[in-house]
């Protein structure tokens, strides 16, 4: 018997909630201004879903968006404000981070925007300037 790994999230208040299906496409850890900002810590642990994995099982029509840029749209709870997706629609995925689902086991690949970082991780994992080539970037990995 093969059952489908299903996972759970929410929001801050559970306002929205969503579950999601399989698995991601990549888990990595992020360093660029943008994601800390966001994130509101020195560095952002995300998660990368292909849309048809989501689904959100509570309080669609709470969720706002903003549009820091053309390529992203970042959306949250309009009650507590707690962070929910970023949708990156030129990528066709959605970045969720991993904190905000439930029992998830994170397990980062990479890090990326490393550049930028404000707190160096010695975990031997790579670490590129920017992006890596198949996702637009340099692919440049710069040392630990």
């Amino acid at each position: 018997m093969n059952e489908e790994i299903k996972y759970s999230g929410s929001c801050f208040c559970g306002d929205v909630q969503f579950e999601l299906n399989g698995n991601p496409e990549l888990m990595a850890h992020c360093h660029c201004d943008s994601c800390r900002h966001w994130s509101a810590g020195p560095v952002s642990a995300f998660t990368l879903w292909k849309p048809e994995n989501i689904t959100i099982t509570k309080g669609e029509d709470g969720i706002g968006v903003f549009n820091k840029t053309p390529g992203s749209a970042r959306k949250w709870c309009e009650t507590c404000g707690g962070h929910l997706f970023i949708d990156h629609p030129s990528m066709g995925l959605v970045d969720i981070p991993a904190v905000i689902i439930k029992d998830f086991p994170f397990k980062a690949a990479i890090h990326v925007n490393y550049q930028e970082t404000v707190h160096p991780m010695a975990d031997g994992l790579p670490k590129f300037k920017d992006l890596p080539s198949e996702a637009g970037g340099s692919g440049e990995e710069l040392p630990e």
